[in-house]
């Protein structure tokens, strides 16, 4: 294990994009910092929730200290399940969309992982100097690990070991049922009975969970006093004495070590189980001494099971930053842009530990030497032991020497490392082969990655509810346009297109409210177009535009499906771009299909839509 202010030293070359965005985002609490190099974390800060009204308003503040950084990644924690683009939070009233956030922030990629998720990614990197153990017992060897931790709420989850690494799950195992232990603790439940008909684990083993607790023995005990925070009741039990507070204190370090040893017999955690959040560190020794690990072990015939774990609380600041930058620099190395694997080791070495990137400069400087000879002459080669020529495939996300050869050789057989560039005269067939698929699918992942998810669910809609729909394009946008007219016709929608500028102008103004035309052009520009578009919308008619962001029809229409794709259309044909337009046709027409929202389509027409679709 590597301590965490060791790990911030192991390398200080910046990122070659630029510094990277981490948060680490609570209910009441968000921890930011921005990595400039694996590992080294700058401008970290703390801010309350409470004073900010959204997940945008919060970054921005924090951003707007660093006006001359330029951000292209970044990655969040979140106190929530995460489950597709929209995010709600179970304990803030905050919602949504990773999507939208991204592009408000103008970044490349953003990722939204649950904060014990990016905790449990940050176990592997603890040392003894980041915990404090509670109790004895040993951790086992390439072991399942177990992590949760109170705060406003109770996160769960656990690190489990494979053959070259580990996963970590993503768990929601906190709003698992209370159990209570003894007659104290169901006088409690009953407490909390009076609010909620179920009563999770969460809702008492937490910062407002002992709050609860608080009031609850109160009642019991026949005091009279006025409630306290779970800040209150931490000081009140450690630097007043107050029994009342004590007595809170002993039963939520009781319930919190039932709820571990739960997680360690579900998960035979024979790795530990680790307690994080904000609520134990608080506590200090004194947690050391509480009821804790007595209730953890008090397992009846399973007690010398559980007397073998070991507990620790993570006393490091922060640890869940370096979990969630952990997983965005793994997703940035499976998606580095690179067209080849040979760009992709180029645009990543300055990741790699020294030894590795001895391996990586001898695979650029003589990649078929390391195709051809075998690991011990790579290591010979590269003046390295064979145990970094194995770390340095896994570094780039492959199983070992074999699968990295295999990946290898078809990276450089035929591939043509270029970046978007056209095919030109003088090509080869080879060239112009390998030009036209690289450029294809390198700008299909990008389109996908840019996708403004809320327009196609605006076009959707309208396609949706309209009369009748008609296409109006010219030239290689035609294509297009039929395309379209031949999916959406079969949605029982009328269905017109139009390639003639005379006829789409003419057809315009018959238009009316609650009919849509779909108007496709690359330049966006096409004089004829305008003006027929502008027909349609003083008709009382809504356009949507396939075309450039910026351009004049995408500012006329009603909602524009961006495509934003450069191409030398003056010598070539838009080759790309059309694939691009044929997409979002495809998916406004599974969108379509899916929603159940074309006229009067049954279920057999549904079923042979999408077998269409499959088809296609």
């Amino acid at each position: 294990m590597t301590n965490l202010a060791d790990t911030a030293k192991l390398s200080r070359t910046a990122f070659a994009d630029g510094p990277r965005l981490l948060a680490d985002i609570g209910a009441t609490h968000a921890r930011l910092a921005l990595e400039t190099a694996p590992g080294a974390f700058g401008s970290v800060r703390v801010l309350r929730c409470d004073d900010f009204e959204g997940i945008v308003p919060l970054l921005q503040f924090y951003l707007a200290d660093h006006g001359g950084i330029t951000l292209h990644h970044a990655a969040l924690a979140v106190a929530n399940p995460i489950n597709g683009d929209q995010v709600r939070m179970t304990n803030r009233a905050w919602e949504f969309s990773t999507d939208a956030v991204r592009r408000e922030l103008g970044l490349h990629t953003l990722l939204i992982v649950n904060d014990f998720t990016a905790l449990a990614m940050a176990l592997p990197g603890l040392k003894p100097a980041d915990l404090m153990q509670v109790g004895a017992g040993t951790a086992g060897a390439n072991a399942v690990v177990g992590v949760l931790g109170p705060g406003t709420g109770l996160g769960v989850s656990a690190v489990i070991p494979t053959v070259d690494g580990f996963v970590t799950l993503g768990s929601e195992g906190g709003h698992m049922n209370f159990a209570p232990a003894d007659e104290r603790e169901f006088a409690i439940l009953q407490y909390a009975w009076k609010e909620w008909s179920h009563v999770s684990n969460e809702r008492l083993i937490s910062g407002p969970g002992m709050e609860i607790i608080y009031r609850a023995l109160a009642l019991r005990n026949g005091i009279k006093t006025a409630p306290r925070t779970s800040p209150g009741i931490i000081a009140g039990a450690l630097e007043e004495r107050d029994p009342l507070c004590l007595e809170v204190l002993d039963c939520f370090s009781g319930m919190l070590g039932g709820a571990a040893a739960n997680l360690a017999v579900t998960l035979g955690a024979f790795g530990g189980i680790f307690i994080g959040g904000g609520i134990v560190p608080r506590m200090g020794e004194w947690f050391a001494t509480s009821s804790f690990r007595a209730r953890f072990e008090a397992k009846g015939r399973f007690s010398d099971y559980l007397a073998s774990i070991p507990t620790y609380v993570i006393t490091t600041p922060h640890p869940a930053l370096y979990g969630v930058a952990t997983i965005l620099s793994e997703h940035l190395r499976g998606r580095s842009g690179a067209n080849t694997l040979m760009e992709r080791i180029a645009h990543l070495q300055h990741e790699l530990t020294p030894a590795e990137q001895r391996v990586a400069k001898l695979v650029l400087e003589q990649p078929r030497l390391v195709l051809n000879e075998p690991i011990a002459e790579i290591a010979r080669f590269a003046d390295v032991s064979q145990p970094t020529v194995i770390r340095f495939c896994r570094s780039l996300g492959f199983l070992g020497l074999a699968d990295f050869k295999l990946k290898f050789a078809s990276s450089l057989t035929g591939a043509i490392p270029v970046r978007h560039s056209q095919v030109r005269t003088g090509d080869s067939t080879h060239d112009l082969s390998a030009k036209v698929i690289d450029n294809t699918v390198s700008a299909i992942l990008k389109f996908r990655d840019q996708l403004d998810v809320r327009s196609i669910d605006r076009a959707i809609e309208l396609v949706s509810k309209a009369n009748r729909v008609e296409f109006y394009a010219m030239g290689n946008s035609r294509v297009v346009a039929l395309d379209g007219q031949h999916k959406f016709f079969r949605f029982r929608i009328p269905t017109s297109a139009y390639g003639d500028s005379h006829l789409f102008t003419l057809a315009a103004g018959l238009l009316k409210a609650g009919d849509v035309v779909i108007a496709i052009s690359n330049s966006g520009r096409l004089p004829e177009l305008l003006e027929a578009v502008d027909a349609a919308r003083a008709a009382g008619a809504d356009v949507i535009a396939i075309t450039g962001s910026g351009t004049p029809l995408a500012k006329r229409a009603t909602v524009c499906l961006a495509v934003d794709h450069a191409e030398d259309s003056t010598t070539f044909l838009s080759m790309i771009s059309r694939m691009l337009q044929l997409l979002l046709i495809d998916i406004v027409s599974v969108g379509l299909s899916l929603d159940g929202s074309g006229k009067e389509l049954g279920e057999a027409d549904h079923r042979r839509m999408m077998i269409s679709h499959l088809d296609s």
